[in-house]
C-alpha cells in the first residue's frame, strides 16, 4: 500500500513538471520573435523631402518686379539676351531704337522671358491694349485689377509691336531726337514720356545695359568702338613672359594680358563677347592676367 502511494506521488510530480515547461518555452519564443521587429523599426531610412530646390552657388539670383514678380538668375538673363539680340539689332537698324534699350526693356518687362505675360501672351514689353489694338488680349493685374494686355502669337511679334508702338505714338517722338546709341538718354526719356510709372525705371534699364554689356549690340550697328562696363583685369601672381599673349598653348587658346577686356579679345579674334563667355563658362566679365580662354 505504501508503495502504491509513493508511486502515485512520483507520477503526480513528473506530470506537474512536464506541464510547466511548454509555458516557459513559448514565452522565450515570443520574445525572440518580437526583438527583430524592434530592431527593424530603429533602422528605418529617413525620407528626403520631395520637390525641394537647392539653388546653385555658381549663379546669382535676383527678383524682377514688373507686371509680375519673377525670380531670375544671371544665367537666364544671359540666355535671354542671346536669344533675342539679333531681333533687337534688326529693330535698331529698321526703327532707330537702341538694341541695348530694347533688350533691357525686354529683360525688365518680361522677367527675362519668365514673367506671366511673357509666358501666357508672348508679351515681352508690358504693352496694354489701348483703343487702337485689334488683336488678341489677356487680362492681368497691374496698376489696376484685370487690365487688358496685348497677346502675340510669338515673341518676335511682341518685339516688332514694341518698335511700332514707340515709332507710332506722338508722346515718344522726342526719343528719336537722341543719338541712336545714347542709351542713357533713351532710358531717361522713356520714363519722361510716360512709358513707365516707376521713378527708378531709367536706372534699372541702365543697370541691365551695363551689367550685361548690352551696349555692344548698339556698337555693332553703328560701327563705333565698344567700351565695356566690366571689372578691371585682376592682377595675377602669375608671371607672363609673352607680350603677344596669344596661342601659347595651342591655336584655340588665348592668354589674358594686362589691359585686356572681353571686348578687346573678341575684337582681336573677330568673335562676340557672348561667344567667349559661353565657350569658357564665364558668369561675369572679370578676367585674370595669365588666364587661358578658348577663342575658337
Amino acid at each position: 500500500m505504501i508503495k502504491k502511494i509513493l508511486l502515485f506521488f512520483i507520477v503526480a510530480v513528473l506530470a506537474s513538471c512536464s506541464s510547466s515547461k511548454p509555458v516557459v518555452a513559448t514565452t522565450k519564443k515570443q520574445a525572440a520573435v518580437q526583438r527583430p521587429r524592434t530592431v527593424a523599426a530603429k533602422k528605418q531610412t529617413p525620407v528626403k523631402p520631395i520637390g525641394k530646390n537647392y539653388p546653385s552657388t555658381n549663379n546669382t539670383t535676383e527678383v524682377i518686379q514688373s507686371t509680375s514678380k519673377t525670380t531670375v538668375t544671371s544665367s537666364s538673363i544671359n540666355d535671354y539676351v542671346l536669344q533675342y539680340k539679333d531681333i533687337a539689332m534688326g529693330n535698331m537698324q529698321k526703327y532707330g531704337i537702341p538694341a541695348s534699350i530694347i533688350l533691357a526693356q525686354g529683360i525688365l518687362e518680361s522677367g527675362a522671358g519668365k514673367g506671366d505675360l511673357a509666358v501666357e501672351a508672348n508679351n515681352h514689353f508690358g504693352i496694354k491694349c489701348h483703343k487702337d489694338w485689334l488683336g488678341q488680349s489677356v487680362r492681368h493685374d497691374d496698376d489696376s485689377a484685370q487690365e487688358c494686355f496685348r497677346k502675340y502669337t510669338e515673341a518676335a511679334d511682341s518685339y516688332r509691336d514694341h518698335a511700332l508702338f514707340l515709332v507710332g505714338k506722338n508722346r515718344y517722338a522726342s526719343l528719336f531726337t537722341y543719338e541712336k546709341d545714347d542709351y542713357k538718354a533713351w532710358a531717361k526719356g522713356l520714363r519722361a514720356c510716360g512709358y513707365a510709372t516707376d521713378p527708378n525705371y531709367p536706372d534699372k534699364l541702365i543697370s541691365y545695359i551695363e551689367r550685361y554689356n548690352l551696349h555692344q549690340y548698339d556698337c555693332q550697328i553703328t560701327g563705333k568702338d565698344y567700351k565695356p562696363f566690366e571689372k578691371s583685369v585682376a592682377v595675377s601672381t602669375r608671371n607672363s613672359n609673352s607680350n603677344s599673349g596669344s596661342n601659347s598653348n595651342g591655336p584655340n587658346l588665348y592668354e589674358v594680358q594686362k589691359g585686356d577686356t572681353l571686348y578687346s579679345i573678341a575684337k582681336k579674334f573677330n568673335i562676340l563677347v557672348d561667344e567667349i563667355k559661353q565657350k569658357n563658362d564665364l558668369s561675369d566679365n572679370a578676367l585674370s592676367i595669365g588666364q587661358k580662354l578658348k577663342v575658337k
